[in-house]
């Protein structure tokens, strides 16, 4: 929480909030908890306001070890007679082994200078370099004590901290959120829409489902932290779960496994890893493959099968450019190119000339600056215009109380956003969505929702974008055919659509018209995901160009 976001009045938020959601656990979960967890709602319920409060304050902060002195609050006047309680019960521990490291983020250089009088520390004068010097020499764990013998104060670790991790798994349904949500929200920094969905709703099942979870993200972070891939590769095979989010989750952990395999020029193993995953573009990456290994006939039969029923745009466009150089590796001649497409694209092209601008500014503002006029405004909107319109016609479908999409009040988007099966779950209601556009009040429904929704979070709607001229503006000029062939794509697929839509919009309300215009400065070039859409709008009739702007007197961009 930043400094600029005001405490709420209640001396003990905090702990109302975290109360709220244990209550709220309690309530969905309470089958799937085990001992040690009813013990802890039982317990924590018991407990002294004032220990409430600082285990509460400990678990909110980067742990697990605290120092006494720095467990500094108004509300909590005497913490070490607050922490008595917590100790008593195993929470806080005094005599749990630290590391050398552990030691190391609790003090100053000048404190670990008294703590390690005398010793030799090398040659640096950074923590750093006294850590590493020490290091040979600490290797292993001792109580605090051991390691401060002198020390004024006590030092204490949060024993809970995996317990704690896994209720707020519970509560969220994903590790990236955490109990500051509660504040914000209060606060009204973050505003969530209301979805109806009852205390069944839950983000797991079964204790399975949790273990699952935990199970997958330690090996997504044994990834990132350069793991082994055929280690990490039988571990995520082992993570299986009947839960469709989550084999949809450790789909795409096995489709991240595979990429980190093919940077590291591990063919086999990325080969072995992609033939595992059904996520999207693992068998496009498995044809890449086997290219790279220089099994070419096997790789063009496979991408041929594919071409036949190609998972997504992406995959299509793809294909089409790794078709040819299969067929010319195994001495055929390439196939034909799809009718009129490199065409269609060059026919998109505009060429402008400009002064490079006096202070440092992207091409697409300066580009905007010199076409905008009352008569003719532009706006640089590039993905927050189209996905912003979608989002508020379609708001009902994709806020609508599928099972497995929400969990909890504090979600900007339903869980399974980004699975390939999001709009077809919702086909019913998106449809519904889409035939207000055969209607002659859609505009009206847009503007209301506009009002209505306003600071709402979505994961579609660009509210720092769309001021009411650009949306006025945009429903006058752009036709309800149009809005419903660019929606009609982008929920095709949501995760590759919601991306490369043309820099800026050219308005002319007199006419009633408008014009997507992606814009490029010197030596840039078109992104796949561009092309896709600028394919796309040129093959529907929908006004796009690509405008390449070239400065005056001057070989490159400023």
């Amino acid at each position: 929480m930043t400094a600029s976001i005001p405490v709420p009045p209640h001396r003990y938020y905090y702990l109302h909030n975290f109360e709220r959601a244990l209550a709220w656990i309690a309530q969905r979960y309470s089958d799937l908890l085990d001992s040690a967890e009813h013990d802890f709602l039982a317990q924590f319920a018991a407990l002294p306001p004032l220990s409430r409060a600082l285990l509460v304050r400990m678990l909110m902060r980067r742990g697990p070890w605290f120092r006494a002195s720095k467990l500094v609050y108004e509300e909590i006047p005497e913490v070490s007679a607050a922490a008595d309680p917590l100790l008593a019960l195993g929470w806080l521990d005094t005599q749990a082994p630290m590391l050398l490291e552990e030691l190391f983020d609790l003090h100053t250089k000048g404190e670990l200078a008294t703590v390690f009088a005398g010793a030799e520390r090398g040659g640096g004068t950074r923590k750093s370099d006294w850590l590493l010097a020490l290091g040979s020499q600490h290797a292993e764990p001792r109580r605090y004590a051991e390691w401060h013998p002198k020390a004024a104060e006590p030092v204490w670790r949060v024993m809970l901290g995996a317990l704690s991790e896994r209720l707020r798994l519970m509560f969220f349904g994903n590790l990236h959120q955490d109990w500051t949500e509660f504040v914000l929200a209060d606060l009204g920094v973050f505003k969530y829409e209301s979805v109806d969905f009852d205390a069944s709703s839950r983000a797991f099942q079964t204790r399975e489902d949790i273990d699952a979870y935990l199970a997958l993200q330690a090996c997504r972070e044994a990834l990132e932290e350069g793991g082994d891939a055929a280690a990490l590769r039988q571990a995520i095979e082992a993570c299986r779960s009947r839960n469709p989010w989550l084999e949809k989750r450790r789909a795409k952990l096995l489709l991240r496994l595979g990429n980190a395999c093919e940077r590291a020029a591990e063919w086999d193993e990325a080969l072995l890893t992609y033939a595992q995953c059904s996520y999207p573009g693992a068998r496009h990456r498995y044809i890449r493959v086997l290219e790279r290994l220089e099994r070419h006939e096997e790789a063009l039969q496979r991408a041929l099968a594919a071409q036949q029923a190609p998972e997504s745009d992406e995959e299509q466009q793809k294909l089409l450019r790794m078709l040819p150089r299969l067929q010319r590796s195994l001495g055929q001649g390439p196939p034909g190119r799809r009718p009129g497409a490199a065409r269609a694209l060059l026919r998109l092209r505009t060429d402008i000339e400009l002064d490079p601008p006096a202070l440092p500014m992207s091409v697409e503002y300066v580009l905007r600056q010199h076409w905008h006029s009352d008569a003719s405004p532009v706006f640089y909107v590039e993905n927050a215009l189209v996905n912003s319109l979608f989002g508020l016609l379609c708001w009902p479908a994709i806020f609508a109380p599928v099972q497995g999409a929400f969990f909890h009040p504090f979600q900007s988007a339903p869980a399974d956003l980004s699975a390939p099966d999001f709009a077809q779950r919702r086909a019913d209601e998106f449809a519904r969505c889409l035939a207000l556009l055969d209607a002659p009040d859609y505009m009206q429904v847009i503007c209301e929702r506009y009002a209505d929704k306003q600071g709402v979070q979505s994961p579609f709607v660009f509210w720092g974008v769309l001021t009411e001229p650009l949306l006025r503006l945009a429903l006058d000029c752009i036709s309800a055919a149009h809005l419903k062939l660019l929606f009609t794509r982008l929920m095709a697929d949501v995760k590759a659509n919601r991306t490369g839509f043309p820099d800026l919009v050219r308005f002319w309300p007199g006419e009633k018209r408008y014009e997507l215009v992606e814009v490029k400065g010197p030596g840039d070039k078109l992104q796949d995901n561009q092309i896709r859409w600028l394919e796309y709008c040129s093959a529907h009739g929908i006004p796009v160009s690509v405008c390449h702007v070239q400065w005056r007197s001057c070989g490159a961009a400023p």
